[in-house]
């Protein structure tokens, strides 16, 4: 068995010229890793917020939920935690950390347009 700062390793490690271990790069494996990424970093929907979405017959395009995920990057890069995110006549509550929106709603539905419990108002434009 090979040996790395004294500890005993049950492989032999490919050294280089100024005797530092070389990583090799799966293709497959970053290939994986870059698109596992991706996705953690795309806005989520809680159940809540999908069924909301049902439930007010509230759709939305690829466009806008693009026009969310900026919304989601730019309230993050302010430290934002639970921001109302405004698209055109629609709300949504995120959960920054999480990236996940929590509810929706049409703002013409809503009884007193009065959103607690948030830190941030960004608009999705």
């Amino acid at each position: 068995m090979a040996e790395i700062n004294g500890i005993t390793v049950p492989f032999i490690p490919i050294v280089g010229n100024n005797e530092s271990v070389r990583r090799t790069v799966d293709p497959v494996k970053s290939s994986f890793d870059s698109i596992f990424q991706e996705e953690l970093e795309k806005v989520k929907f809680s159940n809540h917020a999908l069924k909301r979405l049902e439930s007010r017959n509230i759709q939305l395009s690829e466009n806008d939920l693009s026009k969310i995920q900026n919304a989601v990057e730019k309230a993050e890069s302010k430290g934002a935690k639970d921001s109302l995110v405004m698209m055109d006549n629609t709300a949504f509550i995120v959960n920054i950390p999480n990236r996940t929106v929590v509810t929706a709603m049409e703002v013409n539905d809503t009884n007193e347009n009065v959103f607690t419990n948030i830190d941030s108002v960004v608009f999705a434009l």
